[in-house]
């Protein structure tokens, strides 16, 4: 793929032009409903992961692992996952006593414990992927980290909306910190499994289903 379009005096990025197009065009068609299964959280495991991935592949011919899909540094990565895990689980148990956050969450947690936490992490894989590894890596490449890191969580935070307040709130300062464990270990993979706890524990713990 060509690096640079330019217009005018105007130079594009095109891989990163074309990274901000996607994180907006594929949130909205999640967000409007689109169905490509019939099931949502297999409709974001396409949109989110196999999407990106594929513009990856095909159209920037380039390595997954450069956009974070690899095992990174896990020593790292398994070290601010544990950490993260242990210190915010009381916050979420005392955030999950909302009558906010019971109200939205008890009508979702259906079916089984075992189904919830397997529709949960599928549901979760393709947005940890897109946001803290397509878009993360991708504007890093030019804006560097920091930047990025920022600007990753600003999508992640809006689609949030609709949500408990509380939670919504906290989706900007949320979104940042996964983005900085996966720039420190160099991978998606461990802001997903933090997601992915953090999701259940909530859900759980504001639906009564534990606790």
């Amino acid at each position: 793929m060509k690096q640079h379009w330019t217009v005018g005096d105007i130079s594009f990025d095109l891989k990163l032009t074309f990274i901000i197009i996607l994180s907006v065009i594929l949130p909205l068609i999640d967000r409007y409903n689109y169905t490509i299964t019939t099931v949502k959280a297999y409709d974001r495991l396409v949109l989110y992961l196999v999407i990106p991935l594929a513009v990856v592949v095909l159209l920037f011919r380039e390595r997954p692992s450069v956009y974070g899909f690899q095992w990174g540094d896990w020593r790292t990565g398994w070290q601010w996952t544990l950490a993260v895990c242990l210190v915010i689980a009381p916050i979420l148990w005392l955030a999950a006593q909302n009558p906010a956050m019971q109200s939205y969450y008890t009508p979702r947690a259906t079916g089984s414990v075992a189904y919830l936490i397997y529709i949960t992490g599928v549901d979760l894989l393709g947005w940890e992927f897109i946001w803290r590894g397509f878009v993360l890596f991708g504007l890093a490449r030019v804006l560097g980290p920091g930047p990025a890191i920022f600007l990753q969580a600003v999508p992640f935070a809006f689609m949030h909306i609709g949500k408990p307040p509380l939670e919504t709130f906290s989706t900007i300062f949320g979104g940042a910190g996964f983005g900085f464990v996966a720039w420190q270990s160099r991978s998606f993979v461990y802001p997903f499994l933090i997601h992915w706890f953090v999701s259940v524990f909530t859900i759980m713990i504001a639906s009564g289903r534990w606790g």
